[in-house]
């Protein structure tokens, strides 16, 4: 992902993401891109997945720095809509069974 600023991000407070409960046994991975923006890229996250700004700037973070991030966990169906929001943006993501 580029980044339109010249400064660092610091990883955001895990003490803001709300833990809610998760059901299913699918999961839907991003992976990191040199073209979207750290905003395109927490605004799809929010979009697809129904998460907290806090929660999408954690993810975003993780896929910027370790190259990918775990972003939502759910049955095979909500996994699978939630990555078709995702790619709409130009973003490889991949779904998986756990």
């Amino acid at each position: 992902m580029s980044e339109p600023r010249t400064i660092e991000r610091i990883r955001p407070d895990l003490t803001e993401v709300p833990i809610s409960r998760v059901t299913g046994d699918h999961i839907v991975i991003v992976f990191n891109n040199d073209y979207n923006t750290w905003d395109e890229v927490i605004g799809i996250l929010q979009k697809a997945t129904g998460c907290c700004l806090a929660e999408a700037e954690n993810e975003t973070w993780e896929v910027h720095h370790l190259g990918r991030s775990l972003v939502h966990h759910g049955d095979r169906d909500e996994c699978q809509r939630a990555a078709a929001v995702i790619r709409t943006i130009g973003i490889k993501v991949a779904v998986e069974q756990v």
